[in-house]
């Protein structure tokens, strides 16, 4: 049966494997992880380090930007269903 770790034994790991005064080796032998997960987990922390720190105004703007694109899609939805069923009954109306 595989281990399952908690959010904050993998946050402990991949803080011990962070500082550096230890090698993954030894971090993996202590907390009994397997060494790619020590790397991957560490790995993991140090890409999510950058988001905790950027700024959130720029988070709301890529928002927005997503949020309009997602109206304009759906707007182009729309406009191609009506297309549609437009010409099925322009079609079935020719009697094809």
């Amino acid at each position: 049966m595989r281990r399952q770790f908690t959010a904050e034994q993998k946050a402990t790991v991949a803080l011990a494997a962070l500082k550096g005064d230890k090698t993954i080796n030894q971090i993996a032998s202590e907390f009994e992880v397997n060494p790619t997960q020590v790397k991957l987990w560490r790995d993991a922390v140090k890409e999510s380090a950058t988001e905790a720190f950027a700024d959130k105004r720029t988070k709301a703007v890529r928002a927005q930007d997503t949020e309009r694109q997602i109206d304009e899609l759906h707007r182009v939805i729309g406009v191609r269903d009506a297309e549609l069923e437009w010409l099925k009954k322009k079609i079935h109306g020719l009697g094809l």
